[in-house]
């Protein structure tokens, strides 16, 4: 007996699982579309049961639908999943997590708290997010870990919103610019444009950084450095500006409540999906005019603190997987000053933060990361620092991450410092000694000829012993945790009074000087000395091998009145104030001049150390520097570009002119003066072959707290003229 074929639609229609809601997949988590539905899955190892809610409205505190999870059809090992019919893009919805809350047993579960979905790519917005009311325990009740909150936080809590991740990249490719040619940019979306002066119609947002892009490339950067644009709450400062009364934001964003998620509020368009795409079309405009995309991560903690802060998502969903407890497992490890610690090497966790990253990459474009307190993530879960970080050779490997930029702070709040020996060769870092030693030998201080010299030259003292080369330090003179350039030759002390804590934050460690007087001045003199110190800083950061990384503002000297911990000022205070660029439009074309130079001289930026046959460093005199002596503040080197060109770095960080012996030139040869930043402008700096001749061959006076760049060029005859 023949048995007739069966039609394949026929079949599948007949086996098919029909219904509005379905038993769903567990991968991926997260939510995706598929067959006219989405798939909703959530890992929870110790939930004993999940509800989804959909609603119609952000503000909403009754949702439009209740979906219970079944614990015997609707899981799978640890992962809760279900499928629901006719959900569409712009649907907001959030999760209640049921289990015993047990402190004590590291377990918070509490299922009146409306959760966030880990994975979710987009949230809404919402104008005053008060975290007090998402309290996972009752503040009133006696035995205060013990007792879970009764009060439901829906209305109160933004909402996931599930997102549809088409868009047209229109052939969108990075740049990949290779260590050796990139320079790199640290700005705050909202602080870059906000500002009226900005002159732009989407000030704060992701369109306004495109509008400003023609200005980034007559900067000639090749790399933003975002400042956190993953979601957060920067309504969630309770303090407040004691000369003012006003209430202080958290307008650096380095509390993340979600890895997925870019800062609805960044977004000129909308925040209800709205935002992922004005990001994208950020990253396509950036990727066309050549500049990369590096974000600032947090993945060491999390905005729900300590035992006393909120219940946002990891602590509702699974408390004891995805931070670090302390011993009495009611109280958590803090190794990032914040109150808590993510669990970054257990392998869900783990697994959690690899997705994040190669979400960034595959589906938003971005081209590298800077992760913040990056020597927590090589913490194991008793707070050990491990040998070999299972998590950071997994992001250093990674084959999605293989092309992008990897750059570690390495260091953490609990005292690891790793500069130098961070992790694996592909690790970039940021170079804290190359900050301070630099500010210290423009300051005066003695005993820096020595370090001086070897951080224009890489550090190979830093990067050599584990392997590394300079392209791993990321050098930089300022950031936006400290005094900004104008402010680091303004001020002797910080002036964080406006933050609310006496003064007591932010470092005192900023080796600064004011060299007259405290802040803002009309005195000739202090002002011409303070100009000077910034075009040192800014010509020892472009010609020192290494990447170089620029402060957002620190180009047209931007201002913070003396604040080194602005974290919390959403004003003018953090704002680029436009109007500093037609102020100090000499401190710009100086800066865009230094960016060029070091972009038309290879050889200061490549990827090796410097050889003794390419680099001879000189005294005032002309013989070999006095390294021993502690006094000693003044040095040369002379780089050979070619067996023709040479470039002769001369440096005077004393108060008193010198002049320097020149080395004696080849034949045919003559010096050029390119960089001299005791002159007034235009005569500070020569591009290219505008640069003039010197009369005297022989010496160079250098002025107090100087700089000069001559360059060895053939001489140009008359009849060639």
């Amino acid at each position: 007996m023949t048995i007739p074929e069966r039609q394949f639609e026929e079949y599948v229609a007949e086996v098919s699982e029909h219904g509005d809601i379905r038993r769903g997949v567990p991968l991926p988590l997260g939510t995706y579309e598929s067959e006219g539905g989405v798939n909703f899955a959530l890992f929870s190892r110790h939930a004993t049961r999940v509800r989804l809610e959909l609603f119609a409205h952000a503000a909403d505190a009754v949702p439009v639908r209740v979906i219970d999870f079944d614990p015997a059809r609707n899981r799978t090992g640890d992962l809760w999943h279900i499928w629901v019919k006719g959900v569409r893009h712009g649907q907001l919805y959030g999760y209640r997590v049921d289990g015993p809350y047990l402190p004590a047993e590291g377990h918070r579960f509490n299922f009146r708290k409306l959760l966030l979905d880990p994975f979710a790519t987009a949230i809404s917005a919402l104008s005053a997010w008060d975290f007090g009311l998402a309290r996972g325990y009752d503040p009133d009740a006696p035995g205060l870990d013990l007792a879970p909150s009764k009060i439901d936080d829906a209305a109160a809590m933004p909402k996931s919103v599930f997102t549809d991740e088409h868009f047209h990249w229109q052939d969108d490719s990075p740049p990949r610019h290779p260590w050796a040619r990139t320079v790199i940019y640290e700005m705050h979306v909202r602080g870059f444009t906000i500002h009226p002066s900005s002159g732009i119609a989407h000030r704060g947002t992701y369109r306004g950084v495109i509008e400003k892009i023609p200005y980034l490339q007559e900067l000639g950067v090749t790399a933003v450095e975002l400042m956190p644009v993953h979601e957060f709450n920067e309504y969630q400062s309770t303090g407040v500006d004691p000369q003012t009364g006003l209430s202080l934001r958290n307008y650096w964003g380095y509390d993340p409540v979600n890895f997925f998620a870019p800062k609805a509020s960044y977004s000129s368009a909308g925040g209800l999906g709205q935002q992922k795409l004005e990001f994208k079309e950020m990253v396509r405009t950036l990727h066309q005019a050549g500049i990369e995309v590096i974000l600032d991560v947090v993945f060491n903690h999390t905005a729900e603190g300590n035992e006393l802060g909120p219940t946002l998502s990891f602590r509702g969903i699974d408390n004891a997987i995805f931070y670090m407890l302390a011993a009495d497992p009611r109280h958590y490890r803090d190794y990032t000053g914040t109150g808590n610690t993510v669990n970054a090497n257990h392998p869900v966790v783990r697994e959690h933060i690899l997705t994040a990253l190669r979400y960034w990459v595959v589906e938003m474009h971005v081209d590298g990361f800077r992760f913040d307190l990056a020597s927590v993530l090589g913490r194991g879960e008793t707070g050990k620092l491990l040998a070999n970080a299972p998590l950071l050779e997994r992001i250093a490997e990674d084959p999605v991450l293989g092309g992008v930029k990897i750059i570690a702070e390495a260091w953490d709040a609990a005292g690891a410092y790793e500069v130098g020996s961070f992790s694996e060769r592909r690790w970039a870092e940021w170079n804290g000694r190359y900050r301070d030693d630099v500010r210290r030998y423009w300051r005066g201080d003695d005993g820096m000829l020595g370090l001086f010299a070897s951080r224009i030259c890489g550090s190979a003292d830093i990067y050599s012993g584990s392997g590394k080369g300079p392209e791993a330090s990321i050098n930089f003179v300022t950031c936006h945790d400290g005094f900004t350039l104008n402010d680091l030759v303004s001020y002797c002390h910080k002036h964080n009074d406006a933050n609310g804590e006496n003064s007591r934050d932010g470092t005192d460690a900023n080796y600064s000087d004011n060299y007259g007087m405290e802040g803002a001045t009309t005195d000739a003199a202090i002002e011409a000395v303070r100009k000077a110190q910034i075009k040192n800083f800014l010509l020892t950061l472009m010609i020192s091998r290494g990447v170089p990384m620029l402060l957002g503002g620190d180009e047209f000297r931007r201002t913070q009145g003396g604040n080194n911990n602005a974290w919390c000022q959403d004003n003018a205070t953090s704002w680029h104030d436009w109007g500093d660029l037609v102020l100090h439009q000499d401190i710009f074309r100086f800066s865009c001049g230094m960016i060029a130079f070091r972009r038309d001289h290879p050889v200061l930026s490549r990827e090796q150390f410097y050889t003794d046959a390419e680099i001879c460093w000189l005294g005032p005199q002309g013989g070999l520097p006095d390294w021993a002596d502690p006094k000693q503040q003044q040095l040369a080197c002379l780089i050979h570009e070619d067996a023709q060109r040479a470039i002769l770095l001369m440096f005077n960080a004393g108060i008193d002119s010198v002049d320097f012996s020149l080395p004696a030139l080849p034949p045919g040869a003559e010096w050029r003066l390119a960089v001299d930043t005791s002159c007034p402008a235009p005569q500070d700096l020569f591009a290219g072959d505008q640069a003039p001749p010197l009369e005297n061959s022989q010496t160079y006076r250098l002025h107090s707290r100087s700089s000069v760049i001559l360059l060895v060029r053939q001489r140009v005859s008359a009849e060639a003229t």
